[in-house]
């Protein structure tokens, strides 16, 4: 029943994104199971990840859009970039902290796309290695610490 509400505001979502595409934003789901959406994602030209694909995996809970979802790189090409982890954890405020109901799938992937834009260096964050060894699955439990807003 929960889930009913949550339902009704992606399947507008979703009718948004394939009815009005943004450029380098595509669901590509079949959305048999709303709970999981996948978005292919491509670089932006005349950046680093001009022509780049990724794939985002986002995932909802019964409390959509009041909780933000959970949203990590999936496949083999995670962007290398200071506030993505290897493991496809994304280090952004508006997955957690700043979060807002009023956001939606495409201002998360804006955000995104905005966030790969503005980069100078491709590279991991300086604690990749530990950060992957001890997160856990869920993005959405490890405490950010937003202190670098020039990526």
């Amino acid at each position: 029943m929960a889930f009913d509400l949550v339902r009704k505001r992606l399947t507008k979502e979703i009718k948004l994104l394939t009815e009005n595409p943004t450029p380098g934003i595509r669901v590509v789901e079949d959305f048999a199971d709303m709970r999981k959406i996948r978005i292919d994602i491509e670089g932006a030209p005349a950046t680093l990840y001009d022509g780049e694909k990724f794939q985002l995996l986002f995932k909802f809970s019964d409390q959509y859009p009041f909780d933000s979802p959970q949203v990590t790189f999936i496949g083999s090409n995670i962007p290398l970039h200071p506030h993505i982890y290897s493991n496809g954890h994304i280090c952004l405020s508006i997955l957690t902290d700043d979060w807002s109901p009023a956001l939606s799938i495409n201002a998360v992937c804006l955000s995104i796309l905005s966030m790969l834009s503005s980069c100078k260096d491709k590279g991991r964050p300086p604690d990749n290695d530990w950060y992957v060894r001890t997160a856990s699955n869920d993005p959405k439990k490890t405490r950010w610490w937003y202190h670098d807003d020039a990526v």
